[in-house]
């Protein structure tokens, strides 16, 4: 098996960015968890803060690493923190077997996640801290989706927004994007128009959540397309 081969079995992403861009995600999650857990520190204290900051962290990653991915949305952060860390509390208030409470935590907050349309990975870790954190996170009760869950939400999204619209490629969140549509795509382009029930129709054949926007989608075709033409002539 060649060294390609074997990175393809394996998964390694094929896409590349720019240095500036490598450094523009790493400052940006800098500067967010910096915030977050001065603030996490503060309210608190050093020992909780251990087990509420990983799950800002994998935040992080998605809002300054891949922010027009459908996971790093508004939405999907704010409601993917909010409804894990609520059930999160219930599971450790009513089951009384704590492996069972952190499975079960972890397993309905994906399920609730996906009926109110937010999944966000890094919820999973926000439930999970609620029923294996310390005693004062299991003392704040439901506050605990509050003081620091919300908080810190809230200030990574602030972070997000305000850092992310330092660069005019990165738009977040991507409803401030201007949309491309498909017609001016085809009617630019010259090739074969794809609507956008094709696309509705061709993501229900995966049966599975595709981390990509629409948007993201056309572009990818456009490009695509567009080169293969070009190699064409």
């Amino acid at each position: 098996m060649s060294i390609v081969e074997f990175k393809s079995l394996i998964g390694v992403n094929k896409q590349t960015t720019s240095h500036a861009e490598k450094f523009i995600s790493f400052l940006g999650g800098f500067i967010s968890i910096y915030i977050i857990y001065l603030i996490t520190q503060e309210l608190l204290g050093v020992e909780e803060a251990v087990y509420i900051i990983p799950s800002m962290g994998a935040t992080a990653v998605l809002l300054f690493a891949a922010p027009s991915a459908p996971f790093s949305q508004p939405w999907n952060v704010f409601g993917g923190h909010i409804i894990s860390a609520l059930i999160g509390v219930a599971c450790y208030r009513f089951m009384t077997d704590v492996h069972v409470a952190a499975a079960a935590s972890v397993g309905l907050a994906i399920w609730a996640q996906y009926y109110l349309r937010c999944i966000h990975p890094p919820g999973g870790a926000t439930a999970l801290a609620a029923v294996i954190g310390s005693a004062q996170i299991h003392d704040l009760g439901y506050f605990y989706a509050v003081t620091p869950v919300l908080i810190n939400t809230l200030v990574i999204l602030v972070v997000a927004i305000a850092f992310n619209a330092i660069f005019s490629w990165r738009t977040y969140p991507t409803s401030l994007a201007k949309k491309t549509t498909l017609d001016a795509l085809t009617t630019r382009r010259t090739y074969s128009p794809i609507k956008h029930e094709d696309f509705v129709y061709a993501l229900s054949q995966i049966d599975s959540y595709v981390d990509i926007s629409e948007d993201d989608l056309v572009k990818i075709y456009s490009l695509a397309t567009v080169h293969n033409k070009e190699k064409q002539l």
